[in-house]
């Protein structure tokens, strides 16, 4: 796949660190189509079409992070043509979730419907005060998302914003006990990206395996949850990171980690 060439609705660039930053683009206001979820599918499954990935960040282009779903596809959506369409949905979603190294979402501005699901897909967010955040589907006469935002609120807050269809600020979530960061500076993306650069300093081999470990135990009890976590740290005592994150600790210096090795990854 010729990356520079294949995606019309997604930009991205790669850092000399391994941050790879990816913006939504389709304007006015990133409103997400069939052809556009496709996209994200394919560049989240497989990050590495951009290079050595060791973490990414999603943010938007323009004055919104995501509006939602193109609307002119629900007006022609049918219980014949529905099943695929929201196929295409869930396998954009899930593979943001599922992607094989960390997701920092950017918010700024409205993050609506498909674009709340965009974000709470990614492994956290740093929304800006402006974000907005909101699940208007009975408003359009569809359903969806509010699963995606469990991940972030409470129950509650999940139906109210559900049936209300009512955009919530940002710091009104984070006083609701949301699970999102609230940036308030200049920099939306630049706070990303430092963020990313934390992750990408540590074993490349180790974050990936430990990417596909947390979504593994996210829905797990407590109890075999962290038996699963445990089985991994005895496997990555069995290699050489391990040893070299030990040793540039006690000797207070930047470690030294070896190439990614594919073969210690697990699916998510």
């Amino acid at each position: 796949m010729n990356a520079e060439t294949s995606f019309r609705y997604l930009t991205f660039s790669l850092d000399a660190d391994g941050i790879a930053n990816v913006m939504l683009n389709r304007p006015p206001a990133n409103a997400i189509d069939r052809d556009m979820y496709i996209e994200i599918a394919a560049l989240f499954a497989d990050p590495d079409v951009m290079g050595d990935v060791k973490a990414i960040v999603l943010g938007a282009e323009g004055r919104f992070f995501c509006a939602g779903n193109d609307l002119d596809e629900f007006a022609t959506m049918t219980p014949d043509n529905g099943a695929e369409r929201m196929w295409r949905v869930r396998e954009a979603f899930f593979a943001i979730q599922g992607c094989p190294v960390p997701v920092i979402g950017a918010v700024h501005g409205a993050a609506l419907g498909s674009g709340l699901a965009i974000a709470a897909s990614c492994d956290f967010v740093v929304a800006s005060p402006d974000a907005r955040f909101g699940l208007p589907e009975l408003t359009v006469g569809v359903m969806g998302g509010a699963a995606h935002l469990a991940r972030v609120v409470a129950q509650p807050v999940v139906r109210r914003m559900f049936f209300t269809g009512e955009a919530i600020e940002a710091r009104q979530l984070v006083d609701w006990g949301g699970a999102i960061f609230l940036f308030e500076g200049d920099g939306l993306i630049d706070e990303a990206r430092r963020l990313a650069r934390r992750v990408a300093s540590f074993s490349p081999t180790a974050v990936r395996l430990a990417k596909g470990i947390l979504n593994r135990v996210e829905n797990m009890e407590l109890q075999p949850g962290y038996a699963f976590e445990q089985g991994f740290t005895v496997r990555m005592s069995g290699h050489p990171d391990s040893k070299e994150a030990l040793r540039a600790f006690a000797e207070k210096r930047p470690a030294e980690y070896a190439p990614r090795n594919p073969q210690w990854a697990i699916e998510a």
